[in-house]
């Protein structure tokens, strides 16, 4: 039974698979929120509970596949690259697949969160906050990679490309979060109290 947990959740596959499936839950989440936000009189509940569930559903599925041990884990030492744009070299100089993967997967790790972070938090509607709050994500994730010796690189081009992902989804939703930011608060109305 525990081989059988774990290849479905030790794998891309088996991530891939639980993403797809929990879809509706997802959904179902985001109905929820906004329902208990719309009895208290939030103006934008349905805004406020997509982003926070969005920024959730898009962004764990991707840290849980870097996270994922390689096949020596635990038995090498954690490896470093430091040399901005070295390991990026080496992915254009592969087949179109691995660019693909590599390029196209780093750039969607932290794409939700830029994408949905500023439509909740109007703190972070700026694409430079967004780039400072990827890119220490970021960072972290490759911290514990290396930390936990999980037979992973941890290279600063994933870093880049991780925020530079994120970066791209909060310009692609500005036009959104632009106007979120500047809309009036939306704490909850005070119920009137009867005679």
């Amino acid at each position: 039974m525990i081989r059988g947990w774990h290849g479905l959740l030790g794998t891309f596959n088996g991530v891939v698979l639980i993403t797809v499936a929990a879809l509706p839950l997802a959904a179902l989440a985001v109905w929820a929120l906004a329902r208990r936000r719309r009895v208290t009189g939030t103006r934008t509940a349905w805004r406020m509970s997509l982003a926070e569930v969005g920024i959730v559903y898009g962004t764990v599925p991707w840290v849980w596949m870097i996270m994922l041990p390689g096949d020596r884990a635990g038995d090498v030492r954690g490896r470093v690259s430091l040399v901005p744009l070295r390991d990026l070299h080496t992915i254009l100089a592969g087949g179109p697949l691995t660019v693909t993967v590599q390029i196209v997967g780093n750039l969607l790790v932290f794409a939700a969160l830029g994408f949905f972070a500023p439509l909740r938090f109007a703190a972070l509607a700026s694409v430079p906050r967004i780039l400072a709050l990827a890119a220490g994500c970021s960072f972290l994730v490759e911290a514990a990679q290396y930390v936990l010796r999980l037979d992973r690189v941890s290279s600063v081009d994933d870093i880049l490309l991780n925020t530079a992902g994120a970066g791209l989804a909060a310009l692609a939703s500005c036009r959104w979060w632009r106007t979120t930011a500047t809309a009036p608060s939306d704490r909850p109305r005070p119920v009137p109290v009867g005679p």
